[in-house]
């Protein structure tokens, strides 16, 4: 990856603006959210890898403040909408909004809206040849045209926040693979996102850093961050959610509260995942 990735969406991850006290006691689907209409809105939505229908007729709304997660079965359809909500994979039809603005195929329009969107993948995505600090100001300088001690500032109190500020002048290639994810997630904050999204974000680590990950990741729901997660991690989906979206074969299936979606599944497609996944 070159670092002209930052602008192309590679590692455009930032804070958000929601309240402190925005992260409220989850509410029913379809609760009415007051007159703030969605961060995040998703309006009939299709996408297609060449015959492949991989989303179909998506609707999804996310409120300001509000932490959705998003499971199912592989090959679902999770992580592409995860990717097409900032186009880092381009839809077929439909709309996507981000603040009550419509996402634009391309052009300065998407590179400005897409930068209110932090995205943490999988696989880390940070620079090699940058030092973990470089990684973390390498966005706020280049793209908020942010001065250089104020970047380094502020890195390292989101170093500190994820607690890996001691690792600052080390490379990627030093760090653990849990270290090197919170590293990610403090170079998604430093360019202070409207909304996070987390494209599985543990599943690449080993079982004992997983914890780490996610206990920085309950951390910023607690603090009001608008979050949308694909993860296998059920025990995140019932700490943390607002809301569950299960998919399965591109659609949105269903999506409840936790407590309702665990204990009272109402489709026979979630009830067969769950009971796959939650007798071991």
């Amino acid at each position: 990856m070159t670092d002209s990735g930052i602008e192309a969406g590679g590692t455009n991850l930032s804070e958000g603006g929601p309240p402190a006290n925005a992260h409220q006691a989850a509410e029913a689907p379809g609760a009415p959210a007051g007159d703030e209409p969605p961060l995040v809105r998703l309006s009939k939505v299709n996408k297609y890898f060449g015959a492949l229908h991989v989303l179909r007729d998506i609707d999804l709304e996310v409120r300001r403040g509000e932490v959705v997660v998003v499971i199912g079965p592989s090959g679902g359809g999770k992580s592409t909408l995860c990717r097409s909500i900032n186009r880092l994979e381009p839809i077929d039809s439909g709309i996507i909004e981000i603040d009550g603005k419509r996402l634009p195929e391309e052009g300065r329009e998407l590179a400005r809206l897409r930068a209110d969107v932090g995205m943490v993948f999988q696989s880390f995505n940070l620079f090699a040849h940058k030092t973990i600090l470089q990684n973390v100001t390498l966005g706020p300088i280049k793209v908020r045209k942010m001065n250089k001690a104020e970047a380094e500032q502020q890195a390292m109190a989101l170093l500190e926040r994820v607690g890996i500020a001691h690792q600052a002048a080390k490379y990627p290639a030093q760090l653990s693979g849990g270290q090197q994810q919170r590293a990610a997630i403090a170079r998604a904050l430093a360019m202070k996102p409207k909304v996070m999204l987390f494209d599985e974000p543990t599943s690449a680590l080993d079982p004992e850093m997983v914890n780490e990950v996610l206990d920085v990741m309950t951390e910023l729901a607690a603090e009001g961050m608008t979050m949308i997660v694909v993860t296998h991690e059920m025990g995140f989906a019932r700490r943390a959610a607002d809301k569950v979206v299960f998919m399965a074969d591109g659609q949105i299936v269903e999506e409840n509260t936790p407590e309702e979606f665990f204990t009272n599944a109402r489709t026979d497609r979630a009830r067969d995942f769950l009971s796959k996944i939650l007798t071991h």
